[in-house]
Parts: structure tokens; C-alpha cells; sequence
């Protein structure tokens, strides 16, 4: 982890009518904060305007390329870039809004700021019907193995991450147990449809894992994920790297029975 840099990231959207409320991610800013001015500062709008269209179709995409690039200069040219973020609501404009606000570590900052922006403002672009048994067969198949091993009771259920997060944060991991100070997670995630899931769990973890840090909590998560993926289809291959990008451990479903018996000895011990 030593050649691993922290950066702050910044999600940006697009809100047509304030009044609605609806929204749509539209972009990412990442900044290397701790290394003052001559660190890397960038930001990147997705250039797939369809489910913009979609959301609004008379949205103005020059408008938009027009504040990423007004943004980007006054990212490279501010001196004080605390100053910048506190200044960056009254830069967007009446359409663009901050969202979120997190952290990545990464290696080469240009590779991380357009994974980023590819995992929270695109959606995957579907090839064909792939096999799916659904996020609630493999939360059955889990359920269904830790309660063989005798240990279904002793699992801690549906954990908020807004309590390491924020608040409003709606996910819930399915299970979590804790032996030796560290809080182990499993949550089911169907891959088969769609890799939304995997993307909106690798965003979050490292936020969980962050907030929980603060407490003096270490935690640890595994996805469970269908049997039988395609791990060829560029799909379901982006979706799994994506969990394992964030220290996210990948299972599948016909694991459970193992993990499950791993759990039973910790807690057993």
C-alpha cells in the first residue's frame, strides 16, 4: 500500500429541476489535496450523453463541456485548492451540482479519475441476456449455508453503512460477524444483469472502510456473486475488478457453505 496515493473525489450531477429533484452523475473531480498546488488536480465529464438525453432532452451538452473545461483551468491555475472546493457550488452553474464526496487510492491518478468516472456516470452497455439467479436466490443460498453451520443467529444483519458513511446512505450489508476486533461482511451481488450493483458497492466500501477506521474499527467485506459468470464478457470483468480494486474479496454462491463453516470456527473458537 506505500505507492498508493490518496485523493479526494468529488462526484458531479446534472439536476434539471430542482423541484423534481431528479438527477444524473455526470462527472468526477479528483484532487491529490496533500500535495498542495503541484499535486493532481483533474476533472472528467462522461462523453455518453444518452441517459442524459434520456433525463432531459433539450439539455446543453456545450454548456456542460464549457464548465469541465472552465473547471479544469481554474484547477490548474489555483494556488489555494481548499479555497477552490469551498468556491466550487457558486462554478457549476444552475444545472451541475457536487454529490458525493469521498476518497480512492490509486497508483497513476489519469487511469483512477477515468476508472472513476466509468464506474459512477456510465451505465453498462448490454451485449446479449446473460444467466442470472438474482441477488435474492444468492442472499437464500446464504442464508441457507450459515444457517447449516449453526451460526444464522449469530450474524449481525442488514449493517447500515451510513453508520460509517454518511447519513441518508440507503445500502445495507447482508451479514457481518466479528471476531478479533475486525467486523467481516458478506453481501450477495447479482452481476447477471447488470454491474450497477458491483460499482455502487466498490464506491462505497472504501468510504465504509474510512469511516469505520475512525472508530479504531477494522472491516473486511466479500461480495458473493453468481456461480456461473462469464468472467470473459468486458462487462461482468469491469464489475469484478471494480470490487476488487476496493479490497472487496470475490465469492461465489457455491462457496458459501465453506465460508459459512470458516465463520462457524471463528466464532465458535
Amino acid at each position: 500500500m506505500a505507492d498508493l496515493n490518496k485523493f479526494d473525489l468529488i462526484v458531479l450531477r446534472y439536476v434539471p429541476d430542482n423541484v423534481k429533484g431528479e438527477f444524473l452523475n455526470i462527472g468526477v473531480l479528483m484532487i491529490d489535496s496533500a500535495a498542495g498546488s503541484e499535486g493532481f488536480a483533474d476533472v472528467l465529464f462522461t462523453r455518453d450523453w444518452r441517459r442524459l438525453r434520456c433525463l432531459d432532452p433539450d439539455a446543453d451538452v456545450e454548456m456542460l463541456l464549457a464548465i469541465e473545461n472552465d473547471l479544469r483551468t481554474q484547477l490548474k491555475e489555483s494556488q489555494d485548492r481548499t479555497a477552490f472546493l469551498g468556491k466550487l457550488d457558486s462554478l457549476l452553474g444552475n444545472f451541475v451540482q457536487m454529490s458525493v464526496k469521498g476518497s480512492c487510492l490509486a497508483k497513476d491518478a489519469a487511469e483512477e479519475i477515468r476508472f472513476q468516472m466509468h464506474m459512477l456516470c456510465e451505465s453498462a452497455k448490454r451485449t446479449g441476456a446473460r444467466p442470472s439467479i438474482g441477488r435474492q436466490r444468492i442472499l437464500k443460498i446464504m442464508q441457507s449455508a450459515l444457517e447449516q453451520a449453526g451460526i444464522l443467529g449469530l450474524m449481525r444483519k442488514e449493517i447500515p453503512a451510513q453508520q460509517y458513511t454518511w447519513p441518508g446512505d440507503p445500502l445495507k450489508i447482508d451479514f457481518g460477524y466479528k471476531p478479533n476486533g475486525v467486523l467481516k461482511m458478506m453481501h450477495a451481488v447479482s452481476l447477471g444483469r447488470s454491474v450497477d450493483p458491483a460499482k455502487a458497492l466498490a464506491f462505497t466500501f472504501p468510504q465504509m472502510r474510512e469511516g469505520a477506521a475512525k472508530l479504531n474499527l477494522k472491516l473486511g467485506l466479500t461480495a458473493v456473486v453468481e456461480d456461473d459468470l462469464d468472467r470473459g464478457d468486458s462487462e461482468i470483468g469491469f464489475g469484478l475488478a471494480a470490487l476488487g480494486r476496493s479490497d472487496i474479496r470475490i465469492a461465489v454462491a457455491a462457496e458459501m457453505p465453506m465460508i459459512a463453516e470458516a465463520a462457524r470456527r471463528e466464532l465458535r473458537a
